[in-house]
């Protein structure tokens, strides 16, 4: 399912580089090809490092991936600077190579999301709606139920929520195009406004600090941040791009 979230992403990606003259498909598999591992790496050492007591120090068993456990912040922490390198080494503009790619983020998340339910975890608290996800009873009595309880699926939660991100983010682009790169901000704080509520439903064993999980605090601090920069390059000005004719008739870029 990553795989699949990666081609979607990478395909859309590409779409919107060639389509603003920004790069090519064949920059957007470079990047992809380097930004990719990349993110695979981060997100295992952000899981590994927030849950560092299951693995006491034990290289082979943190290397194991397929086991579960990979984190999306540690993903975009490392990935995203990655691809952004790979993206300066082949000559392409950085705020503008950034926009065309951020809707395809929550898209490959969304997409992904979908390897928890093919793996029967992540799933929420019981339920009695009619949505209910349904485990097999290995699974429901591992975590503490009787057989035949059903749970609320998280994954689908944020993969219905990445959707509606990557939707808003297209049409944020498309119709209030702001400063090269600031679509990114957006992104990060419409990501973690839904993961800090999806965060709180989930009873898979996390870290707690003040009645809190980990991953809400990360939320918190991330919304945070990204709405102070949105926030201060409002209050500066330039945050909306546009075309604007000159007076030998071409068109050049300003920003208001």
């Amino acid at each position: 399912m990553i795989a699949l979230g990666v081609i979607a992403a990478v395909r859309l990606a590409s779409k919107r580089l060639e389509a603003r003259g920004v790069g090519s498909t064949d920059d957007m598999s470079s990047i992809a090809m380097w930004a990719v591992p990349a993110g695979v790496v981060g997100s295992r050492l952000y899981h590994v490092i927030t849950d560092w007591s299951r693995f006491d120090g034990d290289v082979v068993e943190m290397a194991k991936i397929w086991k579960g456990g990979l984190g999306i912040w540690g993903g975009i922490a490392l990935g995203v600077p990655v691809g952004l390198y790979v993206a300066h080494r082949r000559g392409l503009s950085i705020g503008p190579a950034l926009t065309c790619i951020v809707p395809a983020l929550p898209l490959a998340q969304a997409i992904g999301r979908w390897g928890n339910w093919w793996n029967q975890e992540l799933f929420g608290r019981a339920t009695t709606l009619p949505w209910g996800l349904e485990i097999s009873p290995d699974k429901t009595m591992a975590a503490g139920f009787p057989v035949g309880t059903v749970f609320h699926p998280t994954f689908l939660y944020e993969s219905i929520a990445c959707v509606l991100i990557c939707v808003g983010l297209l049409a944020l682009d498309r119709r209030m195009p702001m400063r090269p790169g600031r679509l990114f901000f957006v992104y990060t704080a419409s990501y973690t406004a839904f993961r800090f509520f999806i965060e709180g439903i989930r009873i898979d064993p996390a870290h707690q600090v003040g009645g809190l999980r980990i991953n809400q605090w990360v939320s918190l601090v991330i919304f945070s941040l990204s709405i102070l920069v949105l926030a201060t390059d409002r209050w500066r000005g330039g945050t909306v791009q546009l075309e604007q004719p000159d007076d030998a008739g071409s068109t050049v870029d300003t920003y208001e």
